[in-house]
């Protein structure tokens, strides 16, 4: 059988101006899942393709005519399902393929998912995508097992990937020790899983033979086992499995060990997402982080001493922060010297304990999936209006991305950095530029019912008419 699988991408995420952005922002990379599945399918015998669309175009049109396609399965998460459904109807109505689902979001909303698949995978798919394309499995909404040893998943298959990737990723774990109450992932891959030191080296074997440059830990926590990744660490420094450049993912708490620290600079993990979130701790302990803002402030220390590159992560628009709260967390994280921000509007993914809550209070603004990337207010926040959050997004980056801190991150880490720290300046500015245009002309647009929500309509200009008086 000839099987298409497919990550789709947002219409604004296919603008060219965006993926510039991304390049600036970091390298390319592609969803391990889709790699994992289709590996798992060509050993089987089948003939796979897969395509990223957030990092190229698809030819969809071809896809879609060409007859020898069977089956087209798509990797979804909330913001990129509409697309996924808009495609899945165009195969149903102009040719013969299966569509087959999985993901996060099928995961949390599979009878809704269904209403465009003839399939749809429900958690982990490792051990039913062969029965389910071949044939085997044709119940509409099929049961995924959880895996109970990570040894067993096959690497990812990268000689089926046809749109380009300049970073390998490796997940060397599944799931998450904390349950933040914004997450989706702590509860799709419960519990949390960890694969063995020696089957993540063979991995990192295999993309250093491969030729690639960069790497990530796509893992929620790498150091959430810090003997684990220390181990890690020693055995890549030990085989000259480094990297020019590793992300990761951390937790603050990675602060209270030095080794760690010394071994993750000397592996070249260099670059770190960490989730300060806010500064104010009734909004921490709100969201269920585990951590507080000691650990926030250590955190920052260590990774700048070990010249370790941070991403700070602020949420913007938790319930027990103001405006000023978010202004304050975004100052820190400048003050720290942070490489990159990445402010997060909070957004109430289904299947989360936030999405539960606002869908109760009755909070929800936006039932449009392709606005829930974190990008877009799509709730009624609590201490803000709609369009104050969203407009915190735009001007926080704007403060944060200022070209004098291109020129001080140029000092730190060289010049590369200082070129991506001015597009990111520049891009920053046209976005807000952009957002602001379409709130005042773009009638429909997310960003004009943001801006307009709740005012009431101005009454139209005319001649009063007199109301008959009535006995």
């Amino acid at each position: 059988m000839k099987i298409v699988m497919i990550t789709p991408t947002t219409a604004l995420r296919r603008l060219p101006f965006y993926r510039w952005g991304g390049k600036i922002y970091g390298q390319s990379n592609s969803i391990t899942g889709p790699l994992i599945l289709g590996g798992i399918l060509k050993k089987a015998g089948h003939e796979v393709a897969v395509y990223e669309e957030l990092n190229a175009n698809i030819h969809v049109n071809r896809l879609i005519a060409d007859p020898s396609v069977d089956v087209f399965c798509f990797s979804l998460m909330t913001s990129n399902a509409p697309r996924g459904y808009e495609l899945a109807d165009r195969i149903h109505k102009e040719s013969r393929a299966r569509v087959i689902f999985g993901g996060m979001h099928p995961t949390a909303m599979p009878e809704e998912a269904l209403k465009h698949a003839d399939q749809v995978v429900v958690g982990e798919a490792e051990k039913v995508i062969v029965d389910v394309v071949e044939g085997r499995r044709t119940e509409p909404i099929v049961q995924g097992i959880p895996l109970t040893c990570l040894d067993e998943v096959p690497f990812p298959d990268y000689s089926i990937l046809k749109t380009p990737c300049e970073a390998a990723n490796v997940i060397s774990t599944r799931g998450c020790p904390y349950r933040c109450t914004f997450c989706t992932t702590s509860r799709m891959f419960a519990p949390y899983r960890q694969r063995s030191v020696d089957n993540v080296i063979e991995e990192i074997r295999m993309y250093k033979k491969m030729g690639f440059k960069y790497m990530n830990f796509e893992d929620d926590n790498f150091t959430a086992d810090k003997e684990r990744a220390k181990e890690i660490c020693r055995r890549m420094i030990a085989e000259g499995l480094t990297f020019k450049e590793t992300f990761f993912f951390g937790r603050t708490d990675l602060a209270e060990d030095e080794e760690l620290l010394t071994l993750l600079h000397d592996a070249h993990l260099t670059r770190v997402l960490i989730g300060i979130e806010s500064l104010n701790q009734d909004a921490l302990n709100d969201i269920h982080k585990g951590q507080n803002i000691a650990n926030i402030r250590a955190a920052a220390k260590a990774c700048e001493r070990h010249h370790i590159r941070m991403i700070a992560s602020v949420v913007l628009g938790l319930d027990a922060d103001s405006r000023e709260d978010i202004h304050r967390s975004v100052q820190f994280a400048k003050h720290i010297h942070a490489y990159q921000l990445q402010p997060a509007i909070l957004t109430p993914y289904p299947g989360t304990p936030v999405y539960d809550q606002m869908v109760k209070e009755g909070r929800m603004l936006s039932k449009n999936w392709s606005d829930f990337d974190m990008m877009n207010a799509t709730f009624l926040p609590k201490n803000m209006t709609p369009w104050e959050l969203q407009d915190a997004f735009y001007q926080e980056s704007t403060y944060f991305y200022d070209f004098k801190s291109a020129r001080e991150i140029g000092a730190r880490f060289g010049s590369e950095y200082k070129w991506r720290r001015y597009g990111l300046a520049i891009l920053a500015r046209l976005g807000g530029f952009g957002a602001h245009l379409a709130s005042r002309i773009g009638k429909g647009s997310v960003y004009y019912n943001l801006r307009h929500y709740g005012l009431t309509p101005k009454p139209k200009r005319g001649r009063l008419r007199h109301q008959p008086h009535h006995a």
